[in-house]
């Protein structure tokens, strides 16, 4: 876990103007600031920041919050990499606590080789702007392709020298240690022990994860040479796994959000020209067949794919197997075939992004369909062929779990076929029935290996999200409407009272409402709410605590969201001077706990009344409920009488 004190310190630097900034063009707008919502299209802006109350808010999708839940839903970070990337921006040291040793050295190696990739990255892009050789061999191969200088730079493309030695002259010089050096693949140490550059006389091209950092290069050679791919890869290592990656990833994923649509390619020049003629929400493969993890990340930002296809790619057969597990992620899935002679580089080239995605939209078809178009004309007449076909179309339909889109599939493919559907349901069937048989497996021979791993928490912020109070019954709003109170004004001081010893103490807003709930024993049905009290009581003394700020800030996750939520609500709909609430707080606090009072006797008198009329108690106990009814009526006439 991250230390309290680190959260704190990251949660006192932290500016949402200058955080949201990064990924939102604001202005200025009276006290607060004004710009188009990142997670939706729209042409009015409806996306305000509010730096007097730390928060952002989206009043046409809803979305927004604090620095840390906006990060959450820009980046789909979890809560640790929010605080990790905002102590980086600020440059605050992240402590950790209940980390072993090896742990905090793995993670403190992986920040190093990160370090690292930064460090060649910019050698790289000053390589190729800055010497005579990278603008005369790197800088004319980009112009050639006619790559623009503000893509150029936006994707940070560079070039390493011919020399074979540049960059590991250049880090020998800066003390950066070798044997980092050869496990990113920067370097690769010789037979005499000398490193030489990996990507020497290649134009470069960086890979940056879904956060942004630089994991990997892809390098292209220039000139033709036997036994020479084209390009050249980084390898695996700590911080880089080819089959997690996708190229262009954090640089579309919030145009895929704004979208709701991902286009996939397969290299990264294709990815840089669609970007130049201003489609955004592209990634790549980089080549390779897709993998479970890449899929799982295109699902953090969109569940609809649109895979583009060469006009004369004879691999597209291949890669329909990967296709397919993108059926198994409930991604809806379409195919663009470009015309012949075209690739997404060069059809970008050719067009505009009006043209070209209006071109898309009228080519794009259904994956199965196309599947089964392609496979069905190859198959011809030949009825062995055509059986097997259709028997690849089964399977392909099974892996999709919503069973009407699987139904209608059915449907279609039987339609497309000529067989009947019944004998298409059952081919479908039979997979399924494998499919789950396969995965049955793996689940015991996964939990075999779990076996000996850590238990997980007794209780989650998923669990207790669960508990939280649905019901609008009196007892649900009062409950509501003091909680409110307490997240907003909790440490806010509204008196004081004289100790024992002759001075005086500060009472504050939560002290008070928690002392009038004690005398008259009262307590929250919800747990959560009695957590958010109990994590005021426990800080209060705190130099500068302020509640709203601390509950933001939580690492329960129940906690930060209901405090946002309530928070947002507030910011969003109060109409009274703030100036005028807090100064009567005092009374605010008896009136809320009045009214909690209050409900808590009418649910009771509702619960009461039931029991009485069910018909199940005996004479003894009808009695007893009858005379415990009286009672809290009398005291709710008592209660009401002194509100007046």
């Amino acid at each position: 876990m991250i230390d309290r004190k680190t959260i704190d310190q990251v949660y006192q630097a932290t500016d949402i103007v200058d955080v949201v900034s990064d990924f939102v063009s604001l202005r200025k707008s009276g006290v607060n600031y004004k710009g188009l919502c990142p997670f939706h299209e729209e042409k009015t802006p409806s996306f305000v920041v509010t730096p007097s109350k730390g928060i952002c808010h989206c009043f046409g999708c809803h979305k927004g919050g604090n620095a840390i839940n906006f990060l959450m839903q820009i980046n789909n970070m979890t809560y640790p990499e929010a605080i990790r990337w905002l102590a980086r921006k600020y440059n605050i040291e992240v402590i950790e606590t209940g980390i072993d040793e090896k742990a905090g050295q793995e993670r403190k190696h992986r920040e190093a080789l990160l370090t690292l990739n930064q460090w060649a990255n910019e050698y790289f892009q000053r390589t190729l702007n800055d010497t005579s050789e990278g603008q005369g061999i790197g800088l004319t191969y980009f112009r050639s392709r006619q790559f623009r200088d503000d893509i150029i730079h936006k994707f940070q493309l560079g070039y390493c020298p011919s020399s074979g030695y540049g960059l590991a002259d250049a880090a020998r010089a800066n003390h950066i240690s070798t044997d980092n050096l050869v496990e990113t693949g920067l370097c690769i140490k010789t037979n005499n022990g000398r490193l030489r550059d990996r990507f020497f006389g290649r134009v470069i091209f960086p890979v940056h994860n879904y956060l942004g950092k630089i994991v990997a290069f892809g390098g292209r050679i220039l000139e033709k040479k036997d036994n020479v791919g084209k390009y050249l890869n980084s390898p695996e290592s700590p911080i880089y796994s080819k089959s997690n990656e996708l190229y262009g990833i954090y640089f579309a994923k919030q145009a895929i959000q704004r979208q709701d649509c991902c286009y996939l390619v397969e290299g990264y020049t294709d990815v840089i020209s669609m970007h130049q003629c201003g489609i955004e929400n592209v990634v790549a493969s980089s080549g390779t067949a897709l993998t479970h993890d890449q899929i799982r990340l295109i699902k953090k930002f969109t569940t609809n794919l649109t895979v583009l296809y060469d006009g004369d790619n004879a691999g597209i057969k291949a890669s329909l197997r990967g296709i397919d597990m993108l059926l198994e992620h409930g991604l809806n899935i379409k195919v663009l075939l470009l015309p012949d002679g075209d690739d997404p580089d060069s059809f970008a080239r050719k067009h505009t992004a009006e043209e070209y995605t209006t071109y898309i939209n009228q080519h794009q078809v259904d994956f199965i369909r196309f599947k089964t178009d392609l496979l069905l004309r190859d198959a011809g007449t030949d009825v062995r062929a055509r059986a097997t076909v259709i028997n690849n179309i089964a399977e392909s339909i099974a892996r999709i779990d919503d069973t009407i889109t699987r139904s209608l599939y059915i449907t279609e493919c039987a339609s497309l076929t000529r067989v009947r559907e019944e004998n298409i349901i059952e081919a479908v069937n039979s997979t399924r029935n494998r499919l789950k048989l396969a995965k049955i497996q793996e689940n015991i021979r996964d939990k075999a290996r779990n076996e000996t791993t850590q238990p997980q928490e007794k209780t989650t912020a998923q669990e207790e999200q669960k508990v939280v109070r649905k019901t609008q019954s009196q007892l649900a709003v009062a409950e509501g409407n003091l909680i409110k109170f307490l997240i907003l004004y909790g440490e806010k001081v509204i008196g004081e009272y004289e100790q024992k010893n002759g001075t005086t103490k500060p009472v504050t807003f939560a002290e008070y409402v928690n002392a009038m709930m004690t005398n008259d024993d009262l307590n929250f049905t919800n747990p959560l709410y009695n957590s958010i009290m109990q994590e005021l009581l426990d800080n209060l003394d705190k130099p500068s605590f302020t509640a709203s700020n601390y509950l933001l800030s939580h690492p329960n996750d129940a906690i930060r969201n209901y405090a946002m939520a309530q928070i947002a609500d507030y910011s969003t709909t109060i109409t009274i001077d703030e100036k005028t609430i807090t100064a009567h707080l005092d009374e605010t606090a008896y009136k809320l706990v009045s009214e909690l009072t209050l409900a808590t006797i009418a649910d009771k008198i509702t619960e009461l009344s039931h029991l009485i009329n069910s018909g199940t108690l005996s004479d003894e106990q009808m009695t007893e409920k009858t005379i415990e009814l009286a009672t809290y009526k009398q005291a709710q006439i008592q209660l009401k009488n002194n509100k007046r």
